[in-house]
């Protein structure tokens, strides 16, 4: 994952994504640099639009939360109730036995 963020660095800064660069990110961040694995992502990332990518990875969660905070109803009241349940009941309990450590 280091060498994507490492990517992602570079891009915002509008750097040149080359293995030099990559390589060079990675090993001020303290991570031992596969050059097999930094050659392969550069290689793999010729073809991409990063800025294109990015944004549509962001967006993508958003839209996808959208529907289901639209749809409400009983569906979207299920899960807030299971995890109500599922908290355990706090009865007051945690406390009696630190009275007989004083006397």
């Amino acid at each position: 994952m280091e060498y994507v963020y490492a990517a992602m660095l570079l891009h915002s800064a509008d750097k040149e994504i080359d293995e030099k660069g990559v390589s060079a990110v990675l090993t001020a961040a303290g991570v031992d640099a596969d050059s097999a694995r930094v050659k392969a992502m550069v290689a793999s990332l010729g073809s991409v639009d990063i800025g294109e990518a990015m944004a549509t990875a962001v967006a993508a969660p958003v839209a996808s939360a959208a529907p289901a905070a639209a749809s409400g109803g009983a569906s979207g009241d299920a899960p807030a109730e299971a995890a109500a349940e599922e908290e355990p009941e706090d009865d007051g309990g945690g406390f009696e036995g630190l009275g007989s450590l004083f006397g």
